[in-house]
């Protein structure tokens, strides 16, 4: 029944039809996969894609808690005998988690309270009596109440107790509660200042020692900021409304101002928000603004992360890698057309040594006894010294490039790299993960937690679980896309396979490198530990390639095999003939291949398959090049036009890489020429771009780089003609003016960087 209920709760919410959501959680249920749904269940799920099915995903599981903590209040209320029909009424129909925790407010196990020591006092009838706000004297009535040895010992001491009694009823009204919170939400300001004595040690949130703006629109990346100065103690930061109209709107729904008691009520009642409701409100929103940043800096990540690991591959090429170095050298590793590792040594061309002549006699006698076709350069420290170097060989037909080495450390240290490689180092380890990353992106990067490939933003900050969570979808929806070939794929990579656990994808692994090669999909059942269900989510990511039959090195599922058969058989000729010739395939009319299980969309995609059979959805390599002469921040002039790739994208802009072992950012207002809202939407990790150098601080290793056609003419003309105005562009405009409202009465930074930087952990 709940689930029936929460299945249209969801259909609602995300605006997809009941019977989608309902087939989506039916096949969650049975241990489907993201990817295996979104491709081999499209009729079933009315073709949803992986977004909308890790949307339903989500959702179903938060109103699953929600309903784990209704059944928990409703046990609660009932030892406490405190449940009539109507309370459970009242449980039973609260749509999110506060409106839930408010009804159970007054009902939770509590410490001691004022309010309960006032009960003990035998104060709670004059609270009801001043709280009614008929025509009684507040002053005469407790008289009443004095008791010398309950601790009553004046009127005063009777009415404060009574005040004390009302406050808690006040912050326990559940109605008085929601519109409180629509209050902090629309009028909150989220404010910070700097904790004294943390002048020096918390310099890197200068911008923020003084600072105020409306939470109503508040950047995650801002709100993540101030909560990390906050809880490394270097910021007070509060999230509060003004306080005379928060009591306000509590008077007018609990103060008759012309009752004898109102004077009463009213100090009750901001008692009740200064001490109780107050607080707890702010520490609501504060969690709330949290997990909105959280979801922002997240959804941040997965797509950085996406696209680095769906970052072009160079492919089956013999590769010569170098990792730089200079007092210790260069660590220097040739690996095999399939990635295999096969020698290794170490030269020293740069400085200090400087012993070019036999670096490069070296260089030369690898490429010939390996025939290199390519040399991969990590962008570390020499990176582009050690570039230089290698292109002033004169090696002919050989591709000579920069890998972005980040997390190479991590992966050369860990147990993975450990368990390929433990007779060598990890110098040799992190050369050999440079070398295979130009060859196969996704194939390498998998071994690395994403947290240490540096695109992220906060990413130590933001809760863990939902982060690794969001990684994992991440990862595994990259993975599948471009599938695995299972005769070479290490475990690592196998283990984001539909349905595979680690340990089916080392079992599948091991009995690779025990029985020899694959033949078919056919043979992975053989496998221990691979039951019909794993081969179903799984087999279809899974390619052969050579295989004795072609459809095996394709996505076709196996389960459709007999369809394609079906299609040979009515042409009269074989299923490879049907993968070569375009006009066989031309002739297939899909209408007479539907059955109850496959429709037209899992027709079209077997069609795609036998065009291109295992295509790989990424984008061809690309030769890329840093601009000569420029190795460091040193190099750099304003006003330079350079070439550089994207290494991260944030909210606020994008940091970009051009070559100087320091990356530049791109604030969000020099992305373009024009308005951008959203930085992802416009640019892309790993993306070719070209960029003007408009400041640099070298001593605070900081560039500020502009992709804006002509930033200094634009600048310029301004100056020139002050009176001239553009014509209005109403949605710059308008942020304009928000962002001019946000920042009034704020010290803030007049550097380009403002800050942003520094507040990024890499």
């Amino acid at each position: 029944m709940e689930l029936e209920k929460n299945i249209l709760i969801v259909s609602k919410e995300l605006k997809i039809k009941k019977e989608q959501v309902a087939a989506v959680v039916k096949l969650l249920s049975e241990d489907a996969t993201v990817p295996f749904i979104a491709r081999y269940r499209k009729e079933v799920t009315g073709n949803l894609d992986e977004v909308a099915i890790i949307a339903i995903r989500d959702r179903i599981e938060l109103l699953a808690e929600l309903d784990k903590r209704r059944e928990a209040i409703i046990k609660s209320l009932t030892e406490q005998e405190k449940l009539t029909p109507e309370l459970e009424k009242q449980v039973m129909e609260a749509e999110t988690l506060s409106r839930l925790e408010d009804i159970y407010l007054p009902y939770r196990p509590k410490r001691r309270t004022r309010g309960m020591i006032a009960k003990e006092k035998g104060l709670e009838p004059l609270a009801e009596i001043l709280f009614a706000q008929g025509k009684n004297d507040p002053v005469a009535e407790a008289m009443k109440y004095i008791d010398m040895e309950k601790g009553v010992e004046s009127g005063g001491d009777a009415l404060q107790g009574a005040r004390d009694i009302i406050a808690e009823w006040v912050n326990e009204n559940s109605e008085a509660r929601e519109e409180m919170r629509t209050f902090f939400v629309k009028k909150a300001s989220m404010s910070s200042k700097v904790v004294k004595g943390s002048e020096k040690d918390g310099v890197k949130y200068r911008d923020y020692f003084e600072w105020s703006e409306p939470v109503n629109g508040a950047p995650s990346h801002r709100i993540l900021a101030l909560l990390r100065g906050s809880d490394e103690g270097h910021l007070l930061v509060h999230f509060l409304p003004e306080e005379e109209s928060a009591v306000s709107l509590l008077e007018n729904r609990f103060v008759k101002k012309s009752s004898p008691a109102a004077g009463e009520i009213a100090e009750a009642v901001k008692d009740s928000y200064k001490r109780l409701m107050g607080p707890s409100m702010e520490t609501e929103l504060r969690a709330s603004l949290k997990k909105k940043a959280d979801d922002e800096a997240i959804r941040v990540f997965a797509e950085n992360v996406k696209e680095l690991l769906l970052a072009s591959p160079l492919g089956e090429k013999s590769v010569l890698a170098l990792d730089p170095g200079l007092r210790t050298g260069c660590k220097l590793v040739c690996l095999s057309r399939q990635g295999n590792f096969v020698f290794n040594d170490a030269i020293y061309p740069l400085e200090p040594y400087k012993k070019i002549e036999e670096s490069a006699k070296k260089i030369r006698e690898l490429c010939a006894k390996y025939k290199v076709e390519a040399i991969a350069i990590g962008n570390g420290t020499g990176g582009r010294e050690a570039l230089a170097f290698c292109k002033s060989i004169g090696l002919e037909n050989v591709i000579i490039t920069m890998v972005n080495e980040s997390g190479a450390s991590v992966y050369s240290a860990s147990e993975v790299a450990r368990k390929e490689f433990p007779d060598y180092d990890v110098t040799v380890r992190g050369a050999v993960s440079i070398g295979r990353r130009l060859m196969d992106p996704l194939a390498e990067l998998v071994k690395i937690d994403p947290k240490s490939i540096g695109v992220g933003q906060y990413q130590h900050d933001v809760d863990q679980k939902e982060l690794k969570k969001s990684l994992d979808d991440a990862v595994m929806s990259c993975v599948n896309a471009v599938g695995v070939e299972v005769n070479t794929a290490s475990g690592e990579l196998m283990k984001y396979v539909s349905g595979l656990s680690p340990r089916m994808a080392d079992a599948i692994v091991k009995y690779r490198d025990e029985k020899g090669a694959f033949k078919n999909r056919e043979e992975l059942k053989k496998v221990s530990g691979m039951g019909p269900k794993t081969y179903e989510q799984a087999a279809g990511f899974l390619r052969i390639r050579n295989a004795e039959n072609p459809l095996d090195s394709s996505a076709v599922h196996p389960e459709s095999y007999s369809i394609v058969q079906k299609m040979a058989e009515d042409l009269s000729c074989t299923v490879s003939d049907l993968m070569r010739d375009s006009s066989l395939r031309q002739k297939i009319k899909f209408e007479n291949y539907v059955t109850d299980t496959i429709g037209i969309p899992t027709l079209k995609d077997i069609m795609s398959e036998l065009e291109k059979p295992g295509r790989d959805p990424r984008k061809e390599f690309e030769l890329f090049s840093f601009k000569e002469g420029v190795n460091g921040i040193s190099d750099l002039e304003k006003g330079m036009v350079l070439s550089g790739v994207v290494t991260n994208v944030t909210a606020f802009g994008a940091f970009v890489d051009i070559g100087v072992h320091q990356d530049g950012l791109v604030h969000i207002s020099h992305l373009a020429d024009k308005f951008v809202d959203n930085p992802h939407g416009f640019i892309k990790v790993n993306q070719k771009v070209q960029v003007t150098v408009i400041d640099v601080d070298a001593e605070r290793k900081r560039i500020a780089l502009s992709m804006k056609s002509a930033p200094f003419d634009e600048a310029q003309k301004k100056a020139e003609k002050p009176a001239d105005k553009p014509p209005v562009n109403k949605k710059e405009k308008l942020h304009e003016v928000k962002k001019q409202s946000t920042q009034k009465d704020v010290k803030k930074s007049q550097s380009p960087f403002s800050g942003l930087k520094d507040l990024i952990k890499e």
